[in-house]
C-alpha cells in the first residue's frame, strides 16, 4: 500500500470515528428537495444565525401542532437571520400526499423529502413533531425537542451563545429500519455490492484518462476517499445526474437509486469494511475505447488549438468544409477530446457558408454521444459547411487541444427529421446580490409533435431549472425540474418514454439564478448580469429534441435556426 493510500484510510478512520461520535450534535452537510421542487442545500444558509428544522409526518396531530408553533415564530426571528424549513423522513409518505397534508394542515413551510433517511438518521430523529435549532457556526444542534422551547434557543444562539439544549417531544414515532439494524451495515458486502455499484455508476469517469480527478482503481483508493464519497452523495454532487425523479423517468439516468444511495453510504459509515472476495475494480477493463459507438462513418478534426495557462478565450467560431459529396442522414453523433482539462462545450452544426441551420449535437464534460431516436435522421446535405463554437478555459497550464467528431450514417432515409426546438431571453437582466431571481421562455407546437429529449442551459449564476407544458385544454405537465442547476455538468435528459403532445401545447422554460455571495461559483454579485456569450455573463437558453407526428416530407433542412445563431444573438 503506497503512503498516499495508507494517509487515505487512516483520514478515513478518523473521520468515520468522529462522525460516529458527533452524530447527534452536528449537523453534517445535506441537500434536499422539497414538495414544491425547491432544493435546499444546509451549507448554503452559512450567512444566517440559525437554521429550524421541523421533523414532519403526515397524519401525524403532533406534527401539525409543531408546524403551527414553528410557523408563529417565523416573522420574528426570520429578519434576525433565521430559516425555518421542515423535513419528512417517512418512508410512507409521498410527494403527493405531503403536499396534500401541507395544504390541509396549513404548513407554509418547504418541506424537505428525505427519501433515503439518511438525513434523518444522523440528525438522530426519532418523532414527528420534533424541532432542531441549528447553529450555523459549528453547525452545531443548539436545540432539541418540542416547539416549546426554540423561542429561547434562537435568543440564545443570536446572542452568541453556544451553550445546547433538549426537551422531552411527543409525536408520532418515525420508523427507521436500517438505523435499527446497524450492525448489518457491516456486512455490506464491497465485492458483491459496493465495487459494482461504483463500476456502474462513477468509473466511467473517475478512471485513467477520465475527466473524474482520482481514479478509482482498487478498494485502496475508495476507502481513502470514502469521506468524500459520503458528502457528494449527501449533497447529490455525485453522480452529477440533476433531474428531480418525482417528475418522469429518463434513459440516461447517471443519478443513485434511494437504495443504492443508502447500501453506499451506510457501507461508509460502518467503516467501509472490505470484508471477503476479489477487488473488482483491479479486474475492471483498462482499454477504454476511443469511439463507445465503434469506428464512425466520418471523422472530423478540428484545427489545433492552444489554450494559455490563464486569462479569457474568446469563443471559437470554427468552419470546415463537408467532406462528402453526397446528402447522408445522421444517426449518431459523437466527440472525442484532445484536452478536457480546458475544453469547455462545443456546439456543433451544418449549413451555408456564413451560418449553419441544422443542429448537429453540443460536446459538455460527461456528455455521452446522441444517438438519435429509432426512425428519425439528421440530413447533412453535401456541399454544406460544418460549424464549430468552441469554448475553452484556461486551467493554468499551456495546452493544445485537438478534438474530432465522429459522425455515423444510416443506411436509408428516415421516416422522420429530427428536429430542435430553441428557447431563448436576451432580455434576461439579473440584480445584483440576489438569491433568487426567475427568467422564462417559451415556444408553442405547430403541429402534434414526440419529445425525445430536454436540454437546459446557463452559467455560473445558474440555480434550477424546468420545463413545463400548457396543454390547450388547460393541462399543466411538469417535464423536467432540475433543483439544481450545475453548470459544470450541462445534461441532455433523454426520456425514457417519449411523450406526444398536441399542436397548440405552449412549452415554458424557467431558468432561476443566484447572483449572490453564497453562490460560490459566482463570478461576481455586485453586478447587475445581462445574456452574454462569457461564464460571467449569462443566458436563457434551453433546447427540446423532437419530431412531429406527420411527417408529409422529410424537408431538406431544418426549419429551425442554429444553436450557433442563437447563441450570437443580443451579443
Amino acid at each position: 500500500m503506497s503512503n498516499l493510500h495508507r494517509a487515505g484510510t487512516l483520514l478515513s478512520s478518523l473521520l468515520l470515528s468522529a462522525h460516529a461520535f458527533a452524530a447527534a450534535d452536528v449537523a453534517d452537510n445535506f441537500r434536499l428537495t422539497d414538495h414544491r421542487g425547491v432544493s435546499h442545500e444546509l451549507h448554503y444558509f452559512s450567512d444566517m444565525k440559525a437554521v429550524v428544522l421541523l421533523a414532519q409526518g403526515n397524519g401525524c396531530e403532533a406534527s401539525r401542532q409543531a408546524a403551527t408553533a414553528v410557523q408563529a415564530l417565523q416573522s420574528k426571528y426570520e429578519p434576525q437571520g433565521v430559516t425555518f424549513l421542515a423535513i419528512n423522513s417517512n418512508l410512507s409518505d409521498s410527494l403527493q400526499t405531503i403536499g396534500k397534508e401541507a395544504k390541509q394542515a396549513g404548513i407554509k413551510l418547504p418541506i424537505m423529502l428525505d427519501t433515503t433517511q439518511l438525513v434523518g438518521e444522523s440528525l438522530n430523529l426519532t418523532h414527528n413533531g420534533e424541532v432542531l435549532v441549528v447553529n450555523t457556526k459549528g453547525w452545531k444542534i443548539a436545540y432539541r425537542g418540542s416547539p416549546s422551547g426554540v423561542a429561547s434557543a434562537l435568543d440564545a444562539v443570536i446572542g452568541g451563545k453556544l451553550s445546547l439544549a433538549s426537551a422531552t417531544v411527543m409525536g408520532c414515532a418515525i420508523k427507521m429500519p436500517e438505523r435499527e439494524n446497524r450492525s448489518a451495515h457491516t456486512q455490506i458486502s464491497y465485492e458483491k455490492q459496493i465495487a459494482p455499484l461504483l463500476m456502474d455508476k462513477c468509473v466511467a469517469c473517475h478512471r485513467e484518462g477520465g475527466i473524474g480527478p482520482w481514479q478509482m482503481s482498487n478498494y485502496d483508493m475508495i476507502r481513502g476517499f470514502s469521506p468524500m464519497i459520503r458528502e457528494v452523495v449527501r449533497t447529490q454532487r455525485m453522480p452529477p445526474w440533476h433531474a428531480d425523479p418525482h417528475y418522469n423517468v429518463f434513459s440516461n439516468d447517471r443519478g443513485l437509486s434511494p437504495e443504492q444511495a443508502r447500501t453506499l453510504v451506510h457501507w461508509i459509515e460502518a467503516g467501509s469494511p472490505r470484508g471477503t472476495g476479489a477487488d473488482p475494480l483491479l479486474t475492471q477493463k483498462k482499454d477504454w475505447p476511443e469511439w463507445p459507438l465503434g469506428k464512425p462513418d466520418l471523422i472530423v478534426e478540428l484545427p489545433p488549438f492552444t489554450t494559455p495557462a490563464t486569462g479569457t478565450i474568446p469563443y471559437q467560431n470554427i468552419k470546415i468544409d463537408n467532406p462528402l459529396d453526397r446528402d447522408v442522414w445522421v444517426r449518431a453523433v459523437d466527440f472525442l477530446p484532445g484536452q478536457r482539462a480546458v475544453l469547455h462545450h462545443i456546439i456543433a452544426s451544418a449549413g451555408g457558408e456564413t451560418r449553419g441551420n441544422i443542429s448537429l449535437n453540443n460536446y459538455v464534460p460527461g456528455a455521452e454521444p446522441l444517438q438519435v431516436p429509432k426512425d428519425n435522421g439528421i440530413l447533412l446535405p453535401a456541399k454544406t459547411k460544418l460549424h464549430f463554437q468552441v469554448h475553452y478555459t484556461p486551467n493554468g497550464r499551456v495546452l493544445t487541444d485537438v478534438t474530432r467528431m465522429g459522425l455515423y450514417f444510416m443506411k436509408e432515409a428516415p421516416k422522420y427529421n429530427f428536429r430542435s426546438m430553441v428557447f431563448f431571453n436576451t432580455k434576461l437582466k439579473i440584480p445584483p446580490n440576489t438569491k433568487v431571481h426567475v427568467e422564462t421562455a417559451e415556444r408553442k407546437f405547430d403541429q402534434d409533435a414526440v419529445i425525445y429529449s430536454l436540454h437546459p442551459h446557463a452559467h455560473f449564476r445558474g440555480k434550477s431549472s424546468s420545463f413545463v407544458a400548457h396543454y390547450p385544454d388547460g393541462r399543466e405537465q411538469m417535464l423536467i425540474n432540475i433543483p439544481v442547476y450545475d453548470f459544470n455538468w450541462q445534461s441532455t435528459y433523454d426520456l425514457a418514454q417519449p411523450l406526444t403532445v398536441p399542436a397548440g401545447t405552449r412549452i415554458v422554460y424557467t431558468q432561476v439564478f443566484d447572483n449572490s455571495v453564497q453562490n460560490k461559483a459566482n463570478p461576481d454579485p455586485n453586478r447587475e448580469v445581462t445574456w452574454g456569450e462569457q461564464t460571467w455573463e449569462e443566458m436563457v437558453f434551453g433546447v427540446i429534441r423532437y419530431r412531429n407526428v406527420k411527417e408529409d416530407k422529410a424537408p431538406s433542412k431544418s426549419s429551425e435556426p442554429s444553436q450557433t445563431e442563437l447563441f450570437s444573438a443580443g451579443t
